[in-house]
C-alpha cells in the first residue's frame, strides 16, 4: 500500500458556519489529519481503532467523539471488516470564532466552554445514546440555513450535558503543517497501520520520516506518547482482537498474521494490553461483541 500523507483540511467559511460530512467504508478519507475546526464525529458502523492525538483505543458502532482545533485524528476500521459500508462516519465541523460570537450574543452558551477546552485533547462521550446521536446528525444533514444551525446547537447542548466525557490524548498535540516533524511522524503511523504484518524496524520507520534513528525515536515518543516498538505492538494486538472476534482462525495463525514471530511473545503482549489471554478475549467477544458484528443501522 502507498503511504497516505497527513493532510490539513481547510473550510471555506464565507458561505457557511458549519460543515456536515458523512462517508462509508472503505474510503480514501481515512487518514491521519488535522484541521482548524472542532469536529463532532459519530461512528455509525464497523469496529476498529481510534487515533486521537497520542491516544489509541477501540471504537464500535455508536461511538461519539469531539476533537479540538489542530488535534490530529483518524478512525481505522479493523482489517477483518471486508464488506462495504454505506455510512460509517457522520460528522460536523465548526469554528471557535462562531462559538465565541454565540457566547457574546447569548451568555448561556458559556456553559460549553469547559467541554470545548477538554476537546483540545479529544473527548469520547461514553454511553451517549447512539439512536439520539444519529437522529440529530441526520437532522443536521437534512436541514438548510438557520434550521441546520438550530439542529446543530440542539445536539451540542445535549453532548455538553452528558456526564461521562472521557478525555483521550495526554498531550494537546498540534499538527501545524504538512511538512513538519509531527506530519512526518503521521506518515509513519499510516505506514504502520497499513503494513502492521510486516517486519518494521526503527531504522525503516526513521527512513520514512526522513530522520535519523535517534531523532525519530525521540520525536515519535514525544508525539505519540509511545515508544515505536510499543506502538507497533499495540496496532498488531488491536488487529488481533478484530480477528479473534470476527473469525474462527486459530490463535497461533492470528499471531503470525498480525506480525508477531512467536506465540509466546504474542500471548505476553496480549495479556499485558488486554488483561486477558487471546482465548479469554475470544470467549468474551463471542458473548459481548459477536451479536453486533456485521449488523447494519
Amino acid at each position: 500500500m502507498s503511504i497516505i500523507r497527513p493532510e490539513i483540511e481547510f473550510i471555506d467559511r464565507s458561505t457557511r458556519s458549519i460543515r456536515y460530512l458523512e462517508h462509508g467504508w472503505p474510503t480514501d478519507l481515512c487518514r491521519w489529519h488535522s484541521h482548524e475546526e472542532y469536529e463532532l464525529h459519530f461512528i455509525a458502523e464497523t469496529r476498529g481503532k481510534a487515533f486521537v492525538g497520542d491516544y489509541i483505543g477501540d471504537f464500535s458502532p455508536g461511538a461519539l467523539y469531539l476533537t479540538g482545533p489542530n488535534l490530529p485524528h483518524n478512525w481505522v476500521t479493523d482489517e477483518v471488516w471486508t464488506r462495504e459500508v454505506e455510512t460509517r462516519d457522520m460528522l460536523v465541523q465548526f469554528n471557535q470564532s462562531s462559538l465565541d460570537a454565540l457566547r457574546i450574543a447569548f451568555p448561556e452558551f458559556s456553559e460549553m466552554r469547559q467541554m470545548l477546552t477538554l476537546a483540545q485533547s479529544g473527548i469520547e462521550f461514553v454511553g451517549f445514546n447512539p439512536t439520539f446521536a444519529r437522529g440529530h446528525m441526520e437532522a443536521i444533514r437534512d436541514a438548510r440555513g438557520p434550521e441546520r444551525i438550530v439542529a446543530f446547537l440542539r445536539l451540542m447542548v445535549r453532548v455538553n450535558e452528558h456526564a461521562e466525557k472521557k478525555v483521550l490524548s495526554v498531550s494537546k498535540m498540534v499538527q501545524i503543517d504538512g511538512n513538519g516533524k509531527q506530519a512526518r511522524i503521521g506518515e509513519v503511523i499510516d505506514f504502520v497501520v497499513n503494513n502492521f504484518s510486516e517486519e518494521i524496524s526503527v531504522d525503516r520507520a526513521a527512513e520514512i520520516a526522513r530522520m535519523s534513528s535517534t531523532a525519530f525515536s525521540r520525536n515519535f515518543q514525544s508525539t505519540t506518547g509511545h515508544k515505536f516498538v510499543e506502538f507497533v505492538n499495540r496496532i498488531r494486538i488491536g488487529q488481533a482482537c478484530g480477528m479473534l472476534y470476527a473469525t474462527d482462525a486459530q490463535v497461533s495463525t492470528i499471531c503470525f498474521d498480525v506480525g508477531f514471530q512467536n506465540l509466546a511473545n504474542f500471548n505476553r503482549h496480549f495479556l499485558k494490553m488486554k488483561n486477558m489471554t487471546p482465548t479469554e478475549y475470544r470467549n468474551t467477544a463471542q458473548t459481548d461483541l459477536a451479536p453486533s458484528v456485521g449488523g447494519g443501522r
